[in-house]
């Protein structure tokens, strides 16, 4: 019994230790306390990080879309550092701390979850535009990572800007008037570049919307030309004569652009005409004529053959097909195969063409030469 008994007496000992012991004013117990809850929120934390991200990165795998991907970029951005003095929090909220060492832990608290949300916050921008670049870049639109540069620099400098100014009034620094001149310095500088922004947001709904890509068929006003290369301001198309032209973003959005690579068939609309001698049967002819000549070709798709009115100088037929392929050389071919086949077929009824016929009056040289008041007199006896 004395072996237990002394035993006994010992941890009993060592308990009043803890109790009466004081370091910084505050007992060893309570300073045990802290440093074990502070251990295991250390513990928790870190396996709980690797447990969540090890299943993200499991489900990422399984699917097809972004936000899982993106979900493994945010946590991977977790600071093992701050997790490490969080837990340092967890245990120093366990201690007795007097006035004022409270409000300042809390404040501690506050920056430490404000860092690791920018943290995340990054992460989570940088995988937004990795994605962003991955969709919309193709050869020769460069102005697909500069734009995701520019807009990366634009999102992390508002993103740490809010957590700074977030920090600073949880401080109890008056940020008011700090906002305020952000706001007016803003406005300025945006007067100042408006057309360097207006250039670089066209870019961007270009890079996003693609109204076209390198290497397109274009249309723009007055410009007719291949896209060879959209830039952060401008685009430059290589026209059919061979030089290239340099047109600013803006002003190539604000026209109306036809996109002839988007062409998947083309509708041709021509008239021809042919004389008066020709009788009512042989106008009804012409129209089937049409339509045996067009419907012999290849890609190619009648649509209607019409007399369409009578002129003053012949009769007027209208045609309509469809070329099944968006080739410009291949419609100009099946344009001219139609037109020979149709000399011959209209020269073999004996039909002619309606050409442009002028007529010319020419005064008599008598009535030339009387005054106006002498020829009327003329006239009425003439008569």
């Amino acid at each position: 019994t004395q072996p237990t008994h002394r035993h006994t007496m010992n941890t009993a000992d060592l308990l009043d230790w803890f109790e009466l012991t004081t370091f910084l004013g505050i007992s060893m117990a309570n300073w045990a306390v802290a440093i074990g809850t502070a251990l295991v929120a250390w513990l928790v934390m870190s396996l709980g990080l690797r447990f969540a991200l090890r299943r993200a990165k499991r489900l990422s795998g399984r699917t097809s879309n972004r936000i899982d991907d993106v979900v493994v970029e945010v946590l991977a951005g977790t600071n093992r550092l701050l997790i490490f003095v969080v837990s340092l929090l967890v245990g120093v909220g366990m201690l007795d701390l007097p006035e004022p060492w409270p409000a300042r832990v809390a404040q501690l608290w506050f920056l430490a979850v404000a860092l690791q949300v920018g943290l995340w916050g990054n992460r989570a921008i940088k995988a937004g535009l990795k994605g962003y670049v991955a969709r919309n870049s193709s050869p020769g639109m460069t102005q697909v990572s500069a734009s995701a540069t520019l807009m990366s620099w634009g999102l992390n400098t508002a993103l740490w800007a809010v957590v700074l100014l977030s920090i600073l009034a949880n401080v109890g620094v008056n940020i008011t008037a700090f906002v305020a001149s952000l706001g007016v310095g803003g406005i300025a500088v945006a007067l100042a570049v408006q057309n360097i922004l207006g250039d670089l947001f066209a870019s961007l709904s270009i890079a996003v919307d693609k109204p076209f890509e390198v290497g397109d068929f274009i249309v723009s006003g007055g410009t007719v030309g291949s896209v060879a290369h959209v830039g952060v301001r401008s685009t430059r198309i290589r026209a059919l004569s061979g030089e290239q032209i340099v047109i600013s973003n803006t002003e190539l959005l604000k026209q109306t652009i036809n996109n002839y690579k988007q062409l998947l068939e083309r509708r041709i609309v021509f008239k021809f005409r042919v004389s008066y001698d020709t009788t009512a049967e042989q106008a009804e002819e012409i129209s089937r004529i049409v339509e045996r000549v067009i419907s012999s070709n290849e890609k190619v798709r009648f649509d209607r053959a019409h007399l369409l009115a009578f002129g003053e100088e012949a009769l007027e037929y209208e045609v309509v097909y469809i070329v099944l392929d968006p080739d410009y050389n291949l419609y100009m071919d099946i344009q001219q195969r139609i037109n020979l086949a149709l000399m011959r077929e209209l020269e073999g009824m004996g039909v002619t063409f309606g050409l442009p016929i002028r007529k010319v009056f020419m005064a008599s040289p008598v009535a030339l030469a009387q005054p106006p008041e002498e020829a009327a007199p003329q006239g009425e006896a003439a008569r």
